[in-house]
Parts: structure tokens; sequence; C-alpha cells
């Protein structure tokens, strides 16, 4: 897509979309100011047509040179980063239905109220890219239908402005092809993405970039670091385990050191704690976390950061066969921890607590793990939020504010300090599961935090219901992977 700069309108573009705030005596002078010549039959048809820029509602006006489409934002003074994204998925939308290569988009209306530019250029390009997406590889062309394929974007504001403008433009198309790149992992099926599989993405990323290295570790060299949580998980299955460590370390002085790990279970059946028929054909996505880290780690490819990262996977299938882990072992962690597996279906904390351990084990000091851990998130907080759990004030005010900024929904829970002996165990140091009823992602979480180190700033991010969108989330987010907390991240780490 290439971006063209305009000061004023020369109806190059075959459609021109305009933002419209709800107010209707702004509307009416907004449609006067493209001097029609029918204008009283324009603001006519507003009337009939009942349009008052709701968010979402769209107003057409056809003529011989030019479609014009007017799109309601739903909003009154100024416009947030979310509703910009919200806007540019409508326009995708309309594009649907409507074949053109050339468009133009007028800035001022979304600018009312602001003059961060900045912000429009990032969240635009973040919302057409993303409402874009689509995971068709294994489904049979459709001739018929309209493909969005924008090849000319004309953009009319000051030429003051047109740097800064192009430079978060590609920043928000970055943020974006991460994303994408975690909806590709987590829509794949489960018999394409194994751990292996996983192991070659992060091996491609890592070719991309020189400041990019990564470690593939096999069962005997998992072994050997003695991570026995980990490959008790993976004893019930064929597919090999795979603990991928990703290292973005840039030239130059490093301001800090992070540690990024993804819940890695690339198929999840339940092991001999079996789930239900009804609900495992969607556990392909068990791995939304690792999809993750590699999504970060692509838009790392291409940033100039300059902090130090560690991206961390424990990849496996939990499987139900002669060898695996069964309801009631105990099982040592690298840090030397025992658990007991009382619930092998509660087994991404298991494998968890062994690459939290790893990533200690590198000295870093600031760790975010993101996982799909439980249903009882679902239960709490829907579909749309992830559960947010922090041990220290100062990152959890600071991923919250990016995840708000990045319109990634999450609500922080307590590590709720009276709950910690329901996963207490009669035979190991702790038990996978509580021992009562409720509070099931609270109860995962301070599993976690057993392995957590004093002086360690961690954050854990319970993906389980926004990770894959069984409806259409939003305007830029359709059925299938959301790639949610990519961005997020990615605008923490950056803020570092």
């Amino acid at each position: 897509m290439e971006l063209i700069f305009r000061n004023e309108a020369n109806q190059e573009e075959e459609v021109l979309f305009v933002p419209v705030l709800k107010n209707d005596e702004a509307i009416v002078r907004l449609i006067k100011s493209f001097a029609y010549e029918d204008e009283k039959l324009v603001i006519s048809r507003i009337k009939k047509e009942n349009f008052t820029a709701n968010k979402g509602q769209l107003f057409v006006i056809h003529d011989d040179k030019q479609v014009i489409v007017f799109v309601g934002t739903g909003q009154v003074k100024k416009l947030s980063r979310e509703d910009i994204r919200q806007n540019a998925g409508y326009i995708v939308s309309y594009l649907k239905k409507y074949k053109t290569t050339k468009i133009g988009l007028m800035t001022k209306p979304f600018l009312k109220g602001t003059s961060d530019i900045a912000m429009l250029a990032q969240s635009l390009a973040e919302g057409l890219y993303l409402a874009n997406y689509s995971f068709d590889k294994y489904k049979k062309e459709d001739k018929e239908a309209i493909k969005v394929d924008i090849k000319e974007l004309f953009v009319y504001l000051p030429v003051i402005q047109k740097v800064k403008f192009a430079k978060f433009w590609e920043q928000g198309k970055l943020l974006a092809e991460g994303t994408i790149l975690a909806r590709d992992l987590v829509n794949e099926p489960a018999g394409t993405m194994t751990p292996q599989f996983l192991a070659d993405t992060a091996s491609s990323i890592a070719k991309s970039s020189k400041d990019i290295s990564v470690k593939i570790l096999d069962r005997d060299q998992i072994a050997a670091l003695k991570m026995n949580a980990f490959l008790a998980i993976a004893k019930g299955a064929q597919a090999e385990p795979k603990f991928i460590h990703l290292i973005y370390k840039p030239s130059g002085k490093i301001k800090d050191r992070v540690a990024v790990v993804g819940k890695g279970i690339t198929f999840d059946s339940g092991g001999l704690n079996v789930k239900p028929w009804d609900n495992m054909h969607n556990m392909k996505i068990d791995m939304a976390g690792a999809a993750n880290v590699l999504g970060i780690f692509k838009i790392l490819a291409a940033s100039n950061l300059k902090i130090e990262v560690h991206g961390i996977i424990a990849a496996c299938e939990n499987m139900s066969s002669g060898d695996a882990v069964k309801p009631g072992d105990v099982v040592r962690n690298m840090a030397g921890k025992s658990i007991e597996i009382a619930h092998t279906d509660a087994e991404g904390r298991v494998t968890l607590a062994d690459a939290l351990a790893y990533a200690q084990k590198q000295g870093i000091k600031k760790i975010v793990d993101m996982a799909t851990l439980t249903g009882a998130v679902i239960v709490a907080l829907g579909g749309q939020y992830a559960g947010f759990f922090a041990n220290n004030d100062k990152m959890s005010k600071d991923i919250l504010k990016h995840a708000k900024h990045s319109g990634e929904a999450m609500w922080q829970l307590p590590l709720a300090p009276e709950y910690t002996n329901m996963n207490q165990s009669k035979v190991a140091d702790i038990k996978n599961i509580s021992n009562e009823k409720g509070a099931g992602a609270i109860m995962a979480a301070l599993f976690l935090n057993y392995f957590i180190e004093e002086g360690v700033a961690w954050s854990h991010i319970d993906i389980a219901g926004p990770a894959y969108a069984e409806k259409e989330m939003n305007s830029y987010t359709p059925v299938g992977g959301v790639g949610f907390g990519v961005r997020t991240i990615f605008n923490w780490l950056k803020s570092l």
C-alpha cells in the first residue's frame, strides 16, 4: 500500500472516506463543504436514512467522478486510538463490497480535539491491516468475493506532517504484522502446528535479523537441564518437545533485560484427564501465548529497541497414552521444587514452572508470561478480557496503560495471599490444582507465583478468553486467532 500525501482534494482516488463526529449540525456543515449541486437532496437523504454518525454507520454519496463515504465514529468531541482502529475496520468492511485500488482519507475530522498525528497514523495502519486479515489457506477460493487490495492511499493532511505520519504508519503496520503472525500460528490446525513448527518459525525469525539469535533444545538437552516438569507433560505425545529460547540483543548500550514467556501447548487433549469432545477441537489454540512471543519477535526483528529481550517457549503436546503422566504423579522443575500433578489437564502451568525457572536462570529480573491458562478466567471476565496478575505495582500500571492504548482489554485480578494454602499438597511442595472450588484463575496465577524468586518483577496474563474469537470481536478482529497481547507487550517493551 503506497502512501500518497495531498494537501487538498484532487479526486485521484476512487473512494474518499470521511470520518464524521456525532453532531447533527456538524454533519450538515460537512456535507455543505463539498458544495454539491444537489445539496438539498443529499441533506434530505441524511434525514430519511437517519444518518446520525453512530459508530460504524455509513452514508454514501455517488457521482460520476468519485464515491464519498462518510463514516460514523459514534463520538461527539474527539477520537481515541481505539476509535480510530475501529473506524479503519469499517473502511475495510466497505471495501469488501466495493472494488477499488485507490482510496482517499480525510484526516482533519480524525484530529478534531487532538493534534496527535503519530497516534492517528499508527492506529489507522493497525486497524486497516488487521481488519483485512483472513485465514483461508485451506479453503477453496471464492472467485466472486471482492478482495481488498489497496494499491494507493491518498492521505489529506498538511505537508509539514507528512514525515511524522509516514514514520508512525510504518510502526502501526509493523505492529499489525506481528499480530498477524500470531493469528496465523493460532489458526493453524494442530496437525501442522507442532512443537517443531514453532521451533522452525523461531529459527526463521532469528535468520531475519542480526540482532536475534535462537537456541532450540531437544528432549535430551531439556532433560540435562532437569526440566522434569515440562518433560512430564510431554511424555504422552509422539511429537518431540522443543524448548525455544530467542534472544534479541541490539548493538550498543542495553537499557534493560526482559523475558517474555509464552505457553506452548500445541494441542491439549487434557492428558489422562481427557477433555470432553465438544471442547477439544479448539485446543489447537493452547499455544497462543507462544504465538504472541513469536509475533513480538517478528516486530523486534525490524525495530531498534535498546533493551535485551528473551523469548521463552516450552513447546509440547498434552496427549493420552501409556506413557502419559498420571494423576497423582510428583515431578520436580529445574529449580528443584516438587509438583503434585493432581489433574493432567492443568498442564500449562506445569510447563511454565520450568519456563519461568529457566528465564530466571538467565539472571533476568523482569518477566511477563502469556498463557491460555484457565477456563475460570472466561467465567470471570468473558471472552474479550484477559485476566492480569502482577507482583509489582509499577509493572502492573505500565502494562495496563499500554493495554488500554492498544485496545486489548485486561482486568487486574488479585494474587490473593488468603488463597495461597489452597494449592497445598500432602506429598509435594505444591499441587497443580486447588483443594477447593472457585477462584480458578487466581489459583493458577498463585501456582506460577510460587516459582518466581524474590526480587523478580513478574506479570501473568491469562489470555484464555481473547486468544481466539468465536465471533467477530470488533471491526478489525475477525473470527479466529486474535494475537491478543502482541501490541500491548511490544509497546510496553518500547517504553522501557
